[in-house]
């Protein structure tokens, strides 16, 4: 069998993997597909024998003839994490006996800012939301807890009412590995909440009961997907020029702490960052304003 074959096979096995173990969707099964279907064009060109047979060297030469066909670094790292994920199945499966990617580092491709709104934006964001409606006050209050206590969205759809404390003005949530962090929520924030509780989520349960801080009319959480609609449409409403998501208004929450002088470690900790060096990003940013006064101002900036 040659390497085009037996490639094309083990895609397709690949392929059966993603849409029945991982449940990935259409769009990211076609965009692995995609990366994987040009590598194997590669290998054709090479005349490799087997997939065995392809080696860290081999995948090497491929990242270097996609430079030179003037991809760029956040492409070509692309590419490396589709055939990673490719090659790691097919280790896990016994088909090779090591993964030829795992050792190839990954492209620099440079700093990646966040998209940060301004104060104004965050305020008019927030400010969509119909307050006289149930919905719109439950969406007011989730707004506000996003950028009041730097949630991931995960976090916020899955807050119980167990985890917030109005008195003393504080979330309770549980991170990325289970990792339970108390987050503190700013006055603006616990009104809308108080607000949302006393006014909408009883209108929204009707005489049900539940376990979730946010709740829709059905009585169940929010899913996360309706939620970055909502968010998504609310940015519409407000006519905010960029694209907003969930992320859009954790990111600004550590940005506006940092360019208010927050100390990074005081950051990280509400972020739930195990790293410091991911909550670091932050600071390029905070520092935006001050890198603009020193090119405008001074004589040789």
């Amino acid at each position: 069998m040659d390497c085009t074959t037996d490639y094309i096979q083990r895609m397709d096995q690949y392929q059966t993997f993603l849409v029945i173990e991982k449940g990935l969707s259409e769009k990211t099964i076609a965009a692995y597909s995609a990366d994987l279907m040009r590598f194997g064009m590669f290998l054709e060109k090479k005349k490799a024998t087997a997939v065995s047979s392809i080696d860290t060297g081999l995948i090497l030469t491929y990242l270097i003839d996609l430079r030179n066909r003037g991809l760029s670094a956040r492409s070509r790292a692309r590419h490396l994490v589709s055939l990673r994920g490719f090659f790691k199945f097919l280790t896990a499966e016994k088909i090779i006996l090591k993964n030829p990617a795992q050792q190839v580092d990954l492209p620099k491709i440079g700093l990646r800012l966040p998209d940060v709104l301004t104060v104004s934006d965050v305020q008019a964001l927030i400010d969509a939301p119909d307050r006289s409606q149930p919905e719109g006050l439950r969406d007011a209050a989730m707004l506000e807890l996003l950028y009041g206590a730097g949630l991931r969205v995960s976090e916020l759809i899955r807050l119980a009412m167990t985890g917030i404390n109005l008195e003393a003005g504080f979330v309770r949530v549980f991170g990325k590995g289970a990792k339970e962090r108390v987050v503190p929520v700013g006055r603006m924030a616990l009104g809308a909440i108080q607000a949302y509780l006393d006014r909408s989520r009883p209108l929204l349960l009707k005489n049900r009961s539940s376990a979730d801080l946010f709740v829709t009319r059905r009585g169940s959480a929010m899913t996360r997907q309706s939620f970055w609609n909502l968010v998504g449409r609310y940015g519409r409403l407000a006519k905010l020029k960029k694209k907003i998501t969930p992320h859009s208004l954790r990111h600004s929450f550590a940005t506006h702490l940092l360019e208010g002088g927050a100390d990074l470690r005081a950051v990280q900790m509400m972020l739930g960052h195990a790293d410091i060096s991911t909550t670091q990003i932050y600071t390029h940013v905070a520092h935006r304003q001050l890198v603009e006064a020193h090119k405008k101002y001074h004589p040789r900036g």
